[in-house]
């Protein structure tokens, strides 16, 4: 039986502007500077998305909890006439 391969994703080439002893410490600290950047860039990602479902999460729940509130005092501004 053959093994499925796994095919390997998508790759293009891009352009940064970062600063050069940096990039140069980055060089001499790995072997392949695209693998570790894109490692350290999926992690960026992976961690942003989490914190924004949990921000979407917590507002979710205070608009929740407002609601509530509505459903159970009314609106503050009821007390108050409309002209």
């Amino acid at each position: 039986m053959q093994k499925a391969q796994r095919k390997a994703p998508a790759r293009r080439p891009v352009n940064l502007s970062l600063d050069q002893a940096l990039l140069a410490e980055a060089r001499g600290l790995t072997t392949n500077l695209s693998a570790t950047v894109e490692g350290l860039l999926g992690t960026f990602v992976a961690q942003e998305k989490a914190r924004r479902r949990d921000e979407e999460a917590r507002l979710e729940r205070v608009i929740d909890a407002l609601n509530e509130f509505h459903e159970e005092h009314g609106f503050l501004s009821d007390e108050f006439p409309s002209f």
